[in-house]
């Protein structure tokens, strides 16, 4: 025994709602220092986030690398403001920490990186990659008989690449149990919408083609997002939760804006966002 074992801290849906308001200051403030980064994507992943953290992932502040400790792949890497902003809402990071965002040696590299960042399981930058990656944790957990469970998080633009729908199989074929996919489905990618870049169809049809138990839900309501962690839980098989999701959401003129995919505000936006805010 270390005396820094995973827990969970199981905050209540509330206490995560005012969370997520916080976190959303937190990810406008840092791209804007940096004067770069992804705002659209950060915030509308963030309560995805911040419900996996408060409500059940099995980790440790004291030792973030601890060998039994839960995993999240943020595939999307370049959304990093959103996880930064709720590994500083739940004690891996410091405020300062915050502040080296985009700067040179920083502590918050502009996509995830697991060499740099307490509490970062992947390092992100091209696409496609993470439910592979995540695969191989959940395997190798399940081959030496761990109960550490891993947890995805992929966009709908990102499931254009071949790689996920491999994974896909990959896992069924296994029989990998312990391993929800969670894609943020917020209709944008870098260039436009998603549906301009390449049609996605049914994504709901297409992840129980591949074998995949799926659960539709709004991806900014707390209490569904919490339901939709135990339902995934609770079951045997690999799962995915469709999340609904508004890019940019709460900023009012970031919202389903494909312009600010990856772009900061200027002074006056800045104000404005942070008043939206407040």
């Amino acid at each position: 025994m270390t005396g820094a074992e995973p827990t969970c801290q199981e905050r209540t849906v509330e206490d995560l709602v005012e969370v997520a308001k916080g976190c959303r200051r937190e990810i406008v403030k840092m791209v804007k220092r940096a004067n770069a980064g992804h705002p659209g994507g950060s915030l509308s992943v963030i309560d995805l986030l911040v419900g996996l953290y408060g409500r059940t992932l099995r980790v440790s502040t004291m030792e973030p690398k601890h060998p039994d400790r839960d995993r999240v792949i943020l595939s999307k890497g370049h959304a990093s403001p959103a996880m930064y902003s709720a590994l500083h809402a739940f004690g891996f990071l410091q405020e300062t920490d915050l502040h080296t965002y985009r700067v040179y040696n920083g502590v918050c590299q502009g996509h995830v990186d697991s060499k740099w960042t307490p509490g970062i399981d992947f390092s992100g930058g091209s696409l496609g990659m993470g439910l592979s990656f995540g695969l191989g944790i959940a395997l190798s957990g399940k081959m030496e008989e761990k109960d550490h469970f891993t947890w995805v998080i992929l966009g709908d633009g990102e499931c254009q690449e071949g790689e996920i729908w491999e994974a896909a199989m990959a896992t069924v074929h296994h029989k990998v149990e312990n391993i929800t996919v969670i894609v943020d489905v917020n209709g944008i990618q870098n260039d436009n919408f998603v549906d301009q870049q390449m049609v996605m169809g049914d994504l709901a049809a297409k992840w129980t083609a591949f074998g995949w138990k799926v659960k539709e839900i709004d991806g900014h309501e707390m209490s569904e997002i919490a339901t939709a962690i135990e339902w995934s839980k609770n079951l045997v098989g690999p799962c995915v939760i469709l999340a609904r999701t508004i890019k940019g959401k709460g900023v009012s003129f970031m919202e389903n804006n494909p312009a600010f995919h990856g772009k900061a505000p200027d002074d006056v936006e800045f104000e404005q966002a942070m008043g939206e805010l407040a």
